[in-house]
């Protein structure tokens, strides 16, 4: 049985390390409202495009944009994988990392070749153990998302798809449902995918009048369409990032205080015991006396 100085020592640590995680639990919290106040303005910018670039791929137009060019057969695919700089986020980063491996090993069945770039430290270190080539990156993003910074390592994918060297583009994110649940997706993003688009109901095609040509309007528009739905997958993971980091330094801090108790009940058996003992040999010692 450990010594009640061994325990005190032990019952001081435990309490140390309450103080950090309770510490965290609430910057976590502050941080969380800013993420989902962020992420929710950005929804509203991010289902319109969508829509109007669904309603642009049905319209009646001779220009026809690289972003939705028709795809017969998948041999290469680029994928961006969006993940945490930090830990302590409880499984969100591993949610993603265990649907991806899925993915890629379905994906390697089928012959299929994939290039990936990593937005995130953790998703950088996972695609580099799992052998995945990385063309680009980016990390250390902070606590809001910028999207300067994101379109360098973005390019080098839409590049790639407008060179025909991949056939389709994948993002891997976690979305934010609530404060206690976060879903891992990975969701096309080139060529732009009929079931992600709410069109109407409709018997004729759509018909634009387009100024000053079609093939701006187009260009213009499908890039904002990209840099939208990227912008909103990064907020919609910092937003889950910040939640689950709330929720995980909870439990650590519940733990810790339960551990902490634990700990007491048993430094207060292990004194009683010591001090009963005490008790015994000084009886034992007046009786052999006298």
């Amino acid at each position: 049985m450990p010594s009640t100085k061994e325990i005190r020592a032990k019952i001081r640590s435990v309490h140390n390390t309450r103080k950090i995680t309770k510490a965290m639990e609430m910057v976590a919290a502050s941080k969380m409202k800013k993420a989902q106040d962020r992420m929710r303005a950005a929804r509203p910018y991010g289902n319109t495009i969508r829509n109007l670039i669904g309603h642009l791929a049905d319209a009646s137009t001779e220009a026809v944009h690289p972003f939705l060019r028709k795809v017969k057969e998948v041999n290469n695919i680029g994928l961006i994988c969006v993940s945490t700089d930090k830990g302590l986020a409880g499984a969100l980063n591993t949610n993603i990392q265990r649907l991806l491996a899925h993915t890629f090993r379905d994906w390697a069945q089928e012959g299929k070749k994939v290039e990936a770039t990593a937005i995130g430290n953790k998703g950088l270190g996972f695609l580099q153990r799992v052998g995945i080539p990385v063309v680009s990156q980016v990390t250390q993003l902070g606590d809001r998302p910028n999207l300067e910074r994101l379109l360098g390592a973005i390019k080098v994918q839409i590049e790639a798809f407008q060179e025909g060297r991949v056939d389709v583009v994948y993002i891997a994110y976690s979305r934010f449902i609530n404060a206690m649940k976060q879903e891992p997706v990975i969701e096309q993003l080139l060529p732009l995918p009929k079931s992600a688009v709410e069109t109407d109901k409709h018997e004729n095609s759509w018909d634009y009048i387009y100024e000053p040509s079609a093939d701006e309007v187009l260009k213009v528009l499908l890039k904002r369409y990209v840099e939208a739905l990227i912008y909103q997958a990064v907020a919609e993971n910092m937003a889950s990032e910040q939640s689950a980091r709330m929720v995980a330094m909870k439990a650590a801090s519940d733990n810790a205080k339960k551990l902490i108790d634990d700990l007491e009940l048993v430094y207060n058996k292990t004194r009683q015991a010591g001090i009963t003992k005490e008790i015994t040999e000084i009886v034992g010692g007046a009786a052999a006396v006298s």
